[in-house]
C-alpha cells in the first residue's frame, strides 16, 4: 500500500468537515480527515523503508494529510545533515499552520551549534511557514540553557502582516514570558512588538499556567 492509500483507509468524512475549519487557507477537498494518532501510526509504519524513501522524494503531495506523515517522517531522521536536507526541501510546500507545527525533529535537540544558524535563515525567509517554523525551532530549542537575549530580537524583527506569522511570535514571546521573564518582559514594557502583536502576546502569557500570578497581573497594565 502507498502512504496515501493507507491515510485514505483512515478517512473519517465528519473529521475533515471539522479539520477543514481549522485550514480554512486550503481547499477542503485536499483533506481526507485522518486523525493525527493515525497519521502518526502511518509514518512509524513506513519509516525506513522504500515505500517512505519513495514517499519523500515525491513532492508536492496532493492532500493535507499526506503533508503532515511527510513531516512526521523527517522528525525520525536520525542523522543531523540528512534531516535538514529533508527539511528545507519540504518547507517550500507547506501551507498551512498544522502541518507547520506538528513536527519537531528529535535530531535537533543533539545538534544546536549546527541548528541556530539554519534557524536564523528560516526567520529570514520570504516563505510565511518557513518563517513560522523557524521561530518554533527557537521557541522549542533555545529557550532552555542555550537561550541569548538576542534571539528575542531576531523574532522581534521579523515583518509583515500576516497572520500565521503574527501569531507564532505572540506564541514565542508568551512561551519566553514564562521561561525567560527578566530578558522578554522588556519588550512588552517598552512595547517593542506591534500593537497586535503585543496584545496577543500578553493574552497568550496571561493564559499560560506556567507564568506566575504576579507576573500576569504586571503584564495587564500593558494592555
Amino acid at each position: 500500500m502507498t502512504v496515501y492509500e493507507r491515510l485514505a483507509a483512515c478517512r473519517n468524512d465528519q473529521y475533515r468537515d471539522f479539520q477543514s475549519k481549522l485550514v480554512p487557507n486550503i481547499p477542503k477537498e485536499t483533506v481526507l480527515g485522518v486523525k493525527t494518532p493515525d497519521m502518526r501510526k502511518i509514518a512509524k509504519e513506513v519509516n525506513q523503508t522504500k515505500e517512505a524513501a519513495d514517499f519523500l522524494a515525491r513532492l508536492p503531495h496532493g492532500y493535507y494529510e499526506e503533508n503532515l506523515v511527510h513531516f512526521f517522517l523527517i522528525s525520525m531522521i536520525k542523522d543531523f545533515d540528512e534531516c535538514v536536507k529533508a527539511v528545507e526541501a519540504f518547507l517550500p510546500y507547506v501551507d498551512c499552520w498544522p502541518v507547520c507545527d506538528q513536527s519537531s525533529p528529535k535530531v535537533f535537540a543533539k545538534n544546536h551549534e549546527k541548528l541556530i544558524p539554519l534557524i536564523k535563515k528560516w526567520i529570514s525567509s520570504d516563505h510565511v511557514y518557513t518563517v513560522r517554523f523557524g521561530i518554533r525551532m527557537l521557541m522549542n530549542e533555545f529557550l532552555g540553557d542555550d537561550f541569548k537575549p538576542e534571539y528575542l530580537e531576531w523574532v522581534a524583527s521579523v515583518q509583515g502582516e500576516d497572520y500565521y506569522i503574527k501569531m507564532m511570535v505572540a506564541w514565542y514571546f508568551a512561551t519566553a514570558l514564562a521561561k525567560k521573564y527578566g530578558q522578554s518582559v522588556v519588550y512588552i514594557e517598552e512595547r517593542r512588538l506591534d500593537p497586535w502583536t503585543h496584545k496577543k502576546a500578553i493574552q497568550k502569557a496571561i493564559e499560560s499556567y506556567r507564568v506566575s500570578d504576579e507576573h500576569k497581573e504586571y503584564l495587564k497594565t500593558f494592555r
